[in-house]
């Protein structure tokens, strides 16, 4: 759960709480990819992903099943495409990715080696 606090100002100061749920957290609006914060997402599953940069929220359907700390790809990433996380580059994709699938070993290398 994330907390969004907002106070409004009328004759007196009030104070709003809003929960609202989290499934993924994308970083930089620039990334490709969203970290999940929940114990799993499974497929099929309609995910909502905060964006931190700007505080906004979008929604994404998951594909596969992705582990919590593991990465969701946010659009289709082509093979020799740059994954972008914290709004840098953190490795390429050495095979196709669709939007919604698991992002990790199998399809992504760092450029390093």
């Amino acid at each position: 759960m994330r907390l969004i606090y907002k106070f409004l100002q009328n004759s007196n100061i009030q104070f709003d709480t809003l929960f609202m749920a989290t499934d993924i957290i994308i970083h930089d609006q620039k990334d490709n990819v969203g970290v999940v914060v929940i114990e799993k997402i499974t497929p099929k599953q309609d995910c909502s992903c905060w964006i931190m940069e700007n505080d906004s929220t979008i929604k994404i359907q998951s594909m596969d099943e992705i582990p919590l700390g593991h990465k969701i790809a946010m659009e289709d990433l082509n093979e020799g495409d740059t994954i972008l996380k914290y709004g840098h580059d953190i490795g390429k994709v050495v095979k196709s990715i669709k939007k919604g699938e698991h992002v990790h070993v199998h399809n992504v290398k760092t450029k390093k080696w």
